[in-house]
């Protein structure tokens, strides 16, 4: 009994680490509104090394079409315009001598419909990895020496798991589209 808790506890964990995932690659998604998980990718030149905008400065949105960025020295924000143009996330840095100010456009209908088609893949990607995860996870009770209704009663848990993850996993898609088609 043990060793099918085991299996049972193995495919949930592997199809909630599929959920995250998702929702942190549904964060760089981004929906019209400034988030400074946005600029989550941006690395910076500080003293000879590629690190985090997160780690030289600090990141913040004073309204729904602004990004600032306040570094913590003032002699990087040349170096954080340049990560920003690099990282290649259409914005366009401005800076105002002490900080660096971002205008998030408003996203065209082409952009949006292309946001959706981006999260949808990112969502089909998390339910083959449940997917995958049921897969094993009923192999693993296939090389156990126990009863076959004992093997049907877990092969039948392991499937409301993956239906439970799954549907989770199209609730997470539909807010995002929502949140993507919102004007």
């Amino acid at each position: 009994m043990e060793e099918i808790e085991f299996v049972i506890d193995s495919a949930k964990e592997g199809m909630d680490k599929a959920i995250e995932h998702l929702k942190k690659q549904l964060v760089n998604i981004r929906a019209g509104k400034a988030n400074p998980a946005m600029l989550g990718g941006v690395m910076v030149e500080y003293y000879g090394s590629q690190t985090p905008l997160n780690q030289v400065a600090n990141v913040s949105t004073p309204d729904a079409r602004t990004i600032t960025i306040q570094p913590f020295e003032k002699n990087l924000i040349g170096e954080i315009e340049k990560g920003i143009m690099h990282a290649n996330l259409g914005f366009n840095p401005m800076n105002n001598g002490d900080s660096v100010i971002i205008n998030v456009p408003p996203l065209t209908e082409e952009r949006r419909t292309q946001l959706v088609k981006n999260a949808k893949a990112e969502a089909e990607d998390a339910k083959v990895g449940v997917r995958n995860d049921r897969k094993l996870a009923n192999n693993e009770l296939k090389k156990l020496d126990i009863s076959e209704d004992l093997k049907k009663n877990a092969e039948v848990d392991i499937q409301e798991l993956t239906d439970a993850h799954i549907e989770k996993i199209d609730e997470i898609l539909a807010a995002k589209e929502k949140e993507i088609m919102t004007i």
